[in-house]
């Protein structure tokens, strides 16, 4: 079901009991002035002689209204106050002074009857109804008026009890008998049109007139959001207002740019995953063949008998270390280019970080005939980053440093502590270096100088590029310039956290 529609049978629902309690005090005030009406009838007549003929005759007194009623149905007076009858001095008659029936008096309808009860309210009439026992109840309590309805409260009363001024003798109480006016099929009285139908479409207009802007909105939005999806989630949605559809509209557009973000995360992982397979499987395949000859050439000069040659070993050996550096490069490469989600920041101890690296080169270093020493202060020095990432980029510039020297050579990795509350990590080698013109490109990936054309993982542009990618990471400053002992030297600049 529409909004529109929903709200309009809400309000119908809400407007019919309206109507109903709106047309129930209308008729309780008619019979309230009913009531008043015909009591002061009663009155009316029974001091216009009425008492009289009562207590000459009350075994067969009763009264009905003498002349011709008015044209039409009767019309009930507008809601007067009873008289104080105890107040002193019999009431006055009514206006017109005709009595009951005469000009300007009241007149009630054909069919209403008298009948007179005693200070006990018995009737001696055989004819008069008897009293109900609410009536009696509310004459023993001391009221001058009492009414009986013959249904609801909504309807006129049937029967009203009034007590006259004199308060004893046989016509003490007087009852105004109302016959019936409904038919036998009209058992609960009309409700008057004004009281349900104004209220009704006053009300289903002004909740239609009210809707019509809401619905519109909410018709554009839904167009919006549909445009929205089936653009994946590109551009965004009309914010207007500040009330709940706004909030709505609000939602949607944050949910689609969230939505959006997480797509654009996943193309690029999934850009990230299928360039490391590309990369893995052409870079790995080189060096994984030619360490399959080494073994291949080991295995037939076993199964001759012939001696073992220490360089086919050490070439081999070479090849291995060459296709771990390379694996570790392209899963620090694709970590890098899965952005900062990937990245874990904590505490990291470049001490530490420094002894485990020469540790690792060491055992390539002396199979090169390559001397590597290494210097670190006494004071931990501690930096806030990824300690993996880290760890890889000094091993690419100290694993570059070994592989690309000369037997005999010397690398040096210094870790120092500089005033302004920064370091410095060199490396620095006496090789063949590398010329200056090419120092501003070699960090850019499959790159390499010239002086270093042999295979390594330098050799494609990886090793020196995560240096620099690192660096960048974590807002330091990798440096490459010519070293003094003629070889290159690369330094790693950066803030160390504030002490603690």
């Amino acid at each position: 079901m529409k909004l529109r529609m929903r709200l309009a049978l809400t309000t119908v629902a809400v407007a019919i009991p309206v109507a109903l309690c709106m047309a129930w005090i209308h008729r309780a005030v008619e019979a309230r002035a009913l009531e008043t009406a015909l009591s002061e009838y009663a009155l009316a007549h029974m001091l216009s002689g009425g008492r009289e003929r009562c207590e000459a005759a009350p075994e067969s007194w009763s009264s009905e209204p003498r002349g011709p009623p008015p044209p039409g149905e009767w019309k009930e007076p507008g809601p007067r106050p009873l008289p104080e009858w105890r107040s002193g001095g019999p009431p006055p008659l009514p206006p017109g002074g005709g009595g009951p029936g005469g000009p300007g008096g009241p007149r009630p309808p054909r069919g209403t009857r008298l009948f007179a009860y005693d200070s006990e309210l018995s009737a001696r009439n055989p004819a008069a109804p008897r009293l109900d026992a609410s009536l009696v109840e509310a004459m023993r309590r001391g009221q001058d008026v009492a009414s009986l309805s013959s249904g609801f409260g909504m309807q006129e009363p049937r029967r009203i009890l009034v007590r006259m001024p004199w308060g004893s003798g046989p016509c003490a109480f007087v009852l105004v008998h109302w016959p019936e006016r409904f038919g036998p099929r009209e058992k609960f009285p009309s409700i008057p049109l004004e009281f349900w139908l104004f209220p009704s479409v006053l009300a289903l207009a002004g909740v239609l007139f009210a809707l019509g802007p809401v619905v519109g909105r909410l018709r554009q939005l839904t167009r919006e959001v549909r445009t929205f999806v089936g653009s994946a989630y590109q551009g965004s949605i009309t914010l207007r207002g500040n009330d709940e559809i706004s909030e709505l509209a609000r939602a949607f557009d944050e949910a689609g740019h969230e939505v959006r973000a997480q797509m654009e995360l996943k193309e690029k992982r999934e850009q990230t995953l299928r360039s490391f397979l590309e990369n893995t499987t052409h870079d790995v395949m080189i060096p994984l063949t030619v360490l399959q000859g080494h073994l291949a050439e080991l295995q037939q000069r076993a199964a001759r008998g012939e001696t073992v040659e220490d360089s086919v070993v050490a070439a081999a050996s070479q090849e291995a270390h060459y296709m771990a550096a390379l694996i570790h490069n392209l899963g620090a490469a694709a970590r890098l280019e899965a952005g900062e989600p990937s990245v874990q920041r904590a505490p990291v101890d470049l001490n530490a970080l420094v002894e485990r690296c020469i540790g690792r080169h060491r055992p390539i270093a002396r199979g090169q005939g390559v001397q590597l020493d290494y210097a670190v202060p006494e004071a931990p020095v501690r930096v806030i980053g990824d300690d993996t990432l880290i760890e890889q980029a000094v091993s690419n510039v100290i694993y570059n440093a070994v592989r690309y020297n000369t037997r005999g050579g010397h690398v040096a990795v210094v870790l120092e502590r500089l005033p302004s509350n920064t370091f410095r990590l060199r490396v620095v080698d006496d090789g063949p270096g590398i010329p200056e013109n090419e120092l501003p490109h070699v960090v850019e990936r499959r790159v390499r100088g010239d002086a270093a054309r042999t295979r390594g993982p330098g050799g494609h542009g990886l090793g020196l590029n995560i240096a620099w990618r690192v660096s960048v990471l974590h807002d330091w400053r990798l440096q490459l310039g010519p070293s003094e002992y003629g070889g290159l030297q690369v330094d790693f600049l950066g803030e160390l956290p504030p002490p603690s």
